[in-house]
């Protein structure tokens, strides 16, 4: 397994998770060849998987909070987890799942909170951003090539 896009995703997630301070896609194959391919088999999970789900979970609750409290929406943090959920579990629909329940459920943890852009609000999606950034270089430094 290479991890070299696992690692710029999370190089690029860290970056974005820095950053946010201050401021692909497959083919589908025909529908004959769809159905004469075989179920998935998914084998044993990466060493970082818990890290990469709480990864994913920090950032659902920075992109709920972040267009929260900004006057414009951005969508690049969805955005990013979706990269990121594509090119980490591209032939893995379980790891698919559990990634995208844990942004889910970040984002609705805070949704269930906070309604209005507060100073706890903020103070939280700036620690979860830090959280986020020790994370994102924490897998990189540790399961990186």
């Amino acid at each position: 397994m290479t991890f070299a896009p696992l690692m710029f995703r999370l190089l690029l997630a860290g970056t974005a998770l820095a950053i946010a301070a201050g401021a692909a896609a497959q083919e589908t194959p025909p529908p004959e060849t769809q159905a004469a391919a075989p179920p998935q088999v998914e084998g044993k999970p990466p060493p970082y998987e818990q890290r990469l789900v709480r990864l994913s979970e920090i950032l659902g609750s920075v992109h709920y909070l972040r267009n929260l409290c900004l006057s414009q929406p951005e969508d690049s943090w969805r955005r990013s987890m979706q990269q990121l959920i594509d090119k980490e579990t591209a032939d893995e629909p379980k790891r698919r799942e559990r990634m995208t329940a844990a942004f889910n459920r970040g984002y609705r943890t805070f949704a269930s909170v906070y309604t209005a852009c507060t100073e706890p609000a903020t103070l939280a999606e700036e620690r979860y951003r830090a959280e986020g950034a020790t994370l994102a270089s924490e897998i990189v430094a540790r399961f990186g090539n």
